[in-house]
């Protein structure tokens, strides 16, 4: 099966024109040996079955970090290579097309984007910029479809380049090339220009940016309680429910397997999806009722966000006030990503320079940033007493993280890099495109989020059913109830809490607990420890050593603030 690899700078529309010739039948990876994540799929082009990898975003095949070192290693996996070139910056993005000229494999060049050039006044010569380049280039706007026929039917005139390659003279005749290919008009600065220029100034960049964040936040309490409150929870209680009383009589309360796959009920006999810890009942109704809405709400800001170019320039916009704590401006954007998922915002640190930044980032992400589907429960247990209790978790959470970005600055020296990243103009987000990606991490998230679950109240009810949870409570009753000011019960949700927070805070809720202690029980579990998803990732990425040092320091802090907390409330 031949190989076509999609190759070119970040942000040039790869994923789109991916999108394009395969479909949503696609297969996210990790490069052997590493974190660094690619896409690939199936495609009948000219009538021949071909494999297409999106190629992993590089400037250059000298790497100057994981990502683009995997990109150039993959090269020679590939029979022909799609380069795609952003029309808008032909002089940055040619560099990297001379260089893959120079590999000996076969090369079309699709000339992404020439819409969007065209609005900017951007005129580029294609045909002699073919003549020039040696190999067939086609302009094309994968945002609408128009040039992807022709790039398919020009691969099989796809040639390696025949340019001489001098690394010391390449910038020349790129420059060379560009004077002989684009003519650059006057135009007038459309309302996308117009809102660029705003988001990158601080006096109105952060109003902004917190206008985008309250719309955010409000769109996926819209749609996550929309999908719980008319979808999800009739679903259950119309269909699923009736099933599980009918099993749970057929059973027997008492009995091991109904213990196991029902749980506990009510001396009524009735049963609480939230609170019997059943495989069957709580099992799937916390991961698919309470969680999976605002994660797939999330799921959906998040992509929008991304492929409209906002990031970027969060990440310069908070660059100096990051310095000052320590940290490296793009430190935002995984960051946000935390907020879906640890996993995630974890594997996103990869676009930081040094270990020290990433390091950091992940373990205040690990620590400090509560997962779209913990921050749920939370406002579950919490929301009916507004401001005031939400405030608190959230606020305690946004103080313990510049406090740790503080201490991070004075006890692990070293250097914060300035930022030095492409800032891409706006862009309508491609909506074939963001759906694909809303798939690809729910489905991600449902496949990894309901077996720890599973696994999570088996356990549970094993541990339970041996009394083990019980000597547990009574060896940790003077932590949790004079440290903490916590019951005894409270350490059932700290036990799951490693297999998954959002379970184990919503474990909360049967115990009864006020709303001092709801309020220290949801900080604790926040700080106390990944669950077993990111903790996995945090080993992968940094090692047992660095990973031992961020759980010790984990444990310390989770205690040392709900210590405070206790005193304080």
């Amino acid at each position: 099966m031949k190989r076509l690899l999609l190759v070119g700078n970040p942000n040039v529309g790869k994923s789109v024109i991916f999108s394009r010739l395969t479909g949503a039948r696609v297969i996210v990876s990790n490069y052997p040996g590493t974190t660094v994540e690619y896409t690939k799929g199936k495609a009948a082009l000219s009538g021949e079955s071909t494999e297409v990898i999106d190629v992993p975003g590089t400037y250059t095949l000298t790497p100057t970090n994981k990502a683009e070192q995997v990109a150039t290693e993959m090269l020679s996996q590939g029979d022909v290579i799609l380069n795609v070139v952003d029309a808008t910056n032909l002089e940055r993005n040619l560099n990297l097309t001379l260089e893959l000229l120079s590999t000996d494999k076969p090369v079309v060049v699709a000339l992404n984007m020439c819409d969007e050039a065209a609005h900017q006044g951007v005129q580029i010569d294609v045909e002699e910029l073919e003549k020039l380049l040696g190999v067939p280039v086609v302009a094309t706007c994968a945002l609408s479809g128009e040039g992807i026929k022709a790039v398919v039917s020009r691969l099989e005139e796809a040639r390696p380049g025949s340019l001489p390659h001098d690394p010391a003279t390449r910038w020349a005749r790129v420059g060379h090339i560009v004077e002989q290919v684009q003519r650059v008009l006057h135009r007038h600065h459309s309302f996308l220009d117009n809102l660029a220029d705003l988001s990158l100034r601080p006096w109105t960049g952060i109003p902004l940016a917190f206008l985008a964040a309250a719309a955010c936040f409000a769109f996926i309490r819209l749609i996550g309680e929309g999908l719980i409150n008319f979808v999800l929870d009739p679903l259950f209680d119309t269909y699923w429910l009736p099933l599980m009383e009918r099993l749970s009589v057929h059973l027997g309360p008492g009995t091991i397997l109904h213990e196991l796959l029902i749980g506990q009920v009510t001396p009524a006999g009735q049963i609480n999806f939230r609170e019997s810890m059943g495989l069957l009942t709580t099992a799937l109704y916390i991961p698919l009722a309470q969680v999976f809405p605002y994660v797939f709400a999330f799921y959906i800001v998040l992509s929008v966000v991304e492929d409209l170019g906002y990031l970027p320039r969060l990440g310069v916009l908070v660059d100096t006030i990051m310095h000052r704590l320590g940290l490296h401006g793009l430190t935002i954007i995984p960051t946000l990503l935390g907020l879906g998922c640890g996993v995630p915002g974890v594997l996103a640190t990869r676009i930081l320079q040094s270990r020290r930044q990433r390091f950091i980032s992940a373990v205040l992400i690990a620590i400090c940033i509560p997962c779209m589907a913990q921050s749920a429960m939370i406002v579950a247990l919490l929301g009916q007493y507004g401001v005031a209790g939400l405030g608190l978790v959230f606020g305690t959470l946004a103080l313990l993280w510049l406090i740790l970005a503080l201490a991070f600055k004075r006890f692990l020296p070293g250097e914060a890099p300035e930022i030095f990243t492409e800032i891409p103009p706006y862009r309508l987000p491609y909506p074939r495109a963001v759906a694909q990606k809303v798939w690809l991490r729910t489905k991600q998230f449902l496949l990894d989020a309901i077996p720890f679950v599973i696994l999570g109240v088996l356990a549970v009810g094993v541990l339970n059913m041996l009394h083990v949870i019980d000597a547990l409570k009574a060896v940790l009753a003077p932590v949790l109830t004079h440290v903490l000011g916590l019951p005894p019960e409270a350490i059932t949700a700290l036990l799951i809490g490693f297999l998954r927070k959002d379970v184990a805070v919503g474990m909360l809720a049967p115990l009864g607990l006020n709303f001092k202690q709801l309020v220290i029980a949801c900080v604790v579990l926040t700080t106390f420890f990944p669950c077993a998803a990111s903790f996995v990732v945090l080993l992968k990425e940094f090692g047992v050593k660095d990973m031992f040092k961020a759980s010790v320091l984990m444990v310390v802090v989770s205690f040392s603030v709900g210590a405070v907390l206790n005193l304080v409330l």
